[in-house]
């Protein structure tokens, strides 16, 4: 407990390299499963991925829940760790798991109950709902496992441990991935379980991250320990986590609601319009998601030297990782120009779709450079303790400028010229992002040196 934190005295370099990688192969990993679901059930029928891909929002909400919760977690126990204050460190990891514990059990009890229901509300086509329906149930029946996996992890995270978070992570990934194509289609003797096969084995694979991320940090993270004796829930240390966490909700939950409105608009034009949407949204994901590693990998290190009064370091992170982020957008950018076909190949595109999929791919990825730095400058704005920045900026891109151009788009030009929607939206959303972080981060400044 003595010993100073790596975040504390690693050169900055070194140590976002140190602390990302895991972080991008973990997240990399996650997201290939999320490829791989939609591949197989694409083989099932065209039906199927629209099924998913309209069940994917709700998905979205229940881990933006889990994220949200686990990030104000996070960041607070990274600056308590800079204070070198244990025993508030202790309060707050506990208060966090019993926080996250409650939220799985919500939607527990939600889809038990309604998850027909509300993929009825979905789609008017009798089929896709009752697939919908099925691969819905069960991934919000059982979704605890994704809850606890999640806060295990950032409780790691927040001590600089990423490379056993990334373990828990892969683990949980790779079982999905091997047991996808043995539920669905009926292998090694399983019986044939279809979409609800893809759905059991996301759970599976999420209860195990589950259970390894809590053997790691119980016998391997000597920072952030659990106890619960004499512990009582305290209002301020809910007030803390959620400062942070609740805005960070309502930011990871917005793509959720932004994709659920742009299948409503594309869903009268082309049921393969909704299925390349989706579609996009995992390869999006799956190609970007190395500048969400180093995003999370940004925050718990601004947040601890924001609580050792280190703004040198903090400034020196701005300087390495926004540059990074670009060259990894890059590299995304000419993947998406270069062989969109390929990639919708991947998902079984039929004629339609990949004619509507092809230019779209191409024209969405020239926002790659700019979405890079409205990650990085949100996880940083985070770190120093206002994730609002990053909820603003969210709201502005989405609500504001894609959703409204994106209507007016289609309903005057056709569904073809939809896609052009993203970059003016990108473009507001990165110069905001750059003029509200500068002033946090001088804010910030100010207040530690007064202070």
């Amino acid at each position: 407990m003595q010993t100073e934190n790596k975040m504390a005295t690693m050169p900055v370099s070194k140590l976002l390299i140190n602390m990302s990688i895991p972080l991008m192969v973990s997240l990399l990993i996650q997201s290939l499963y999320n490829i791989v679901d939609g591949i197989f059930v694409a083989r099932l029928s065209e039906n199927a991925l629209t099924a998913t891909s309209l069940a994917y929002p709700l998905q979205v909400v229940m881990i933006t829940v889990s994220v949200g919760t686990a990030i104000g977690v996070n960041a607070e126990l990274s600056r308590l760790l800079g204070e070198k204050n244990f025993n508030e460190v202790t309060r707050i990891a506990v208060t966090g798991l019993i926080l996250t514990i409650a939220s799985s059990v919500l939607f527990l009890f939600v889809g038990a109950l309604f998850a027909d229901q509300i993929a009825s509300t979905l789609s008017k086509d009798a089929e896709i709902s009752h697939l919908c329906g099925q691969y819905l149930h069960i991934c919000m029946v059982f979704c605890s496992g994704i809850f606890i996996e999640m806060m295990f992890q950032r409780f790691l995270q927040a001590s600089g441990r990423t490379f056993l978070s990334m373990i828990s992570l892969v683990v949980g990934a790779l079982t999905n991935i091997i047991l996808d194509p043995i539920l669905i289609f009926g292998y090694f003797g399983c019986p044939a379980m279809g979409i609800q096969g893809a759905a059991t084995a996301t759970v599976i694979g999420q209860w195990l991250g589950a259970v390894i991320a809590c053997l790691l940090n119980t016998f391997l993270n000597r920072e952030v320990k659990l106890s619960f004796k004499d512990f009582k829930i305290s209002k301020s240390a809910v007030a803390k986590i959620y400062l942070i966490g609740a805005p960070t909700m309502i930011t990871n939950g917005m793509p959720s609601v932004m994709v659920a409105v742009m299948n409503a608009i594309l869903m009268p034009f082309s049921p393969s319009a909704v299925a390349f949407f989706g579609v996009y949204y995992k390869l999006q994901n799956f190609l970007l998601m190395p500048i969400n590693g180093l995003g999370q990998a940004c925050l718990p290190i601004i947040s601890y030297n924001y609580g050792t009064g280190n703004f040198s370091r903090i400034r020196k992170v701005f300087r390495y990782s926004i540059p990074a982020a670009i060259i990894i957008s890059l590299i995304a950018t000419v993947i998406f120009l270069a062989v969109p076909q390929a990639l919708l190949g991947l998902f079984s595109a039929g004629e339609e779709m990949l004619a509507i999929g092809v230019p779209g791919l191409r024209i969405i990825s020239t926002t790659f450079v700019f979405a890079s730095v409205t990650v990085i400058l949100g996880y940083a704005s985070s770190g120093l303790g206002n994730s609002i920045i990053l909820m603003i900026g969210t709201l502005i891109r989405q609500f504001a400028v894609l959703l409204p151009a994106a209507y007016l788009l289609a309903t005057t030009l056709g569904i073809q010229y939809v896609w052009y929607a993203f970059l003016p939206a990108e473009i507001i959303t990165v110069v905001f992002m750059i003029i509200a972080s500068r002033k946090q981060y001088q804010k910030s400044h100010s207040s530690h040196s007064s202070s």
